[in-house]
């Protein structure tokens, strides 16, 4: 039971501190695609840090809940990188991995940060809160076709047993994952503020999403933020992975495969945020007006993903 303790706490952690890493690594990729000078792969700990070391400012008027907001955001995310199965499949926390309740946590933190950014009462975070609301009413639930895709595999909503279905047991083609697979990339595209749907490196009033939240942000709390985004691009691939790469994840209790495992997701990851750049080079930020019909097509591909499941795969 300590082993799994353990192994549970250096999972966490390793998704934590790693966030930054990934984030360095897909704009790295991103500028050197674009034919720019690449910052370096370690600039986002250095933003942190820098961050962390500053005084933060905060209107006056703001409430405790401006305040407290980043640390639930902060918490949700790091919460969510413990129950997502990663390196191994038999974890203390593998019976708290259920996609519903996976869902919750994303939810509860963008209520949170949406509340924030209105609490200030300023046009550009009252105008970011509601379109964070429209992209989460539509791509929540397409999120939860995409789960419930995998959970009809594998008769149940847990993570672990979804991933010992599709990866340690006999090896099947499941034609219904690859509409769920383009599906849940569309998901994580509008989730995490990523070109088509939002440019997380904009500034610009017509087009700022993310952004407009945050602007009031600074120091500490900007920090915790800014952490907590690379965190959810962190658990949305590690989600990609477990729903549709399973393979090099533990068993459960086996523990001399950890080494493999890690290495395995370090590829993944690598591979993973590479191809994020090249979707993003290759890709044009749509109009707000247009999220709505991506994400849209989103929940048709995981509802006929469902559908191929029930009817083609008996």
């Amino acid at each position: 039971m300590s082993t799994g303790i353990l192994l549970q706490l250096a999972q966490t952690l390793l998704a934590i501190l790693l966030a930054p890493l990934l984030m360095g690594w897909v704009n790295q990729c991103r500028a050197w695609l674009q034919g720019r000078s690449a910052p370096p792969i370690t600039q986002p700990y250095r933003t942190l840090r820098k961050l962390f070391h500053k005084d933060a400012v905060i209107a006056h008027h703001a409430s405790p809940l401006f305040r407290f907001a980043p640390y639930m955001i902060f918490a949700c995310m790091a919460l969510a990188a413990g129950i997502v199965p990663t390196l191994a499949n038999d974890l203390p926390f593998s019976p708290a991995a259920d996609v519903i309740a996976l869902v919750g946590i994303f939810a509860l933190a963008r209520v949170f940060l949406a509340l924030a950014a209105m609490d200030i009462g300023t046009s550009f975070g009252t105008l970011g809160a509601r379109r964070e609301m429209l992209v989460s009413f539509l791509a929540e639930p397409a999120l939860l076709m995409v789960f419930f895709t995998a959970s009809l595999i594998s008769q149940s909503t847990e993570l672990p047993v979804i991933v010992e279905t599709l990866a340690h047991r006999e090896f099947a083609l499941y034609p219904s994952l690859a509409f769920a697979a383009v599906a849940f990339w569309m998901i994580s595209v509008a989730e995490n503020a990523r070109i088509p749907v939002d440019n997380p490196t904009t500034h610009l009033e017509l087009t700022m999403i993310h952004e407009a939240m945050i602007l009031e942000y600074s120091a500490r709390h900007l920090a915790l933020i800014e952490w907590a985004s690379a965190i959810k691009l962190t658990n949305y691939s590690a989600i990609g992975i477990a729903l549709f790469l399973p393979w090099g994840i533990a068993a459960a209790g086996d523990w001399q495969a950890i080494p493999f495992a890690l290495a395995a997701l370090l590829l993944k990851l690598l591979l993973g945020g590479a191809a994020l750049a090249l979707l993003e080079t290759l890709s044009a930020k749509m109009r707000i007006f247009r999220a709505p019909e991506f994400l849209g097509t989103a929940f048709l591909l995981a509802v006929l993903g469902m559908l191929a499941r029930l009817l083609l795969e008996r």
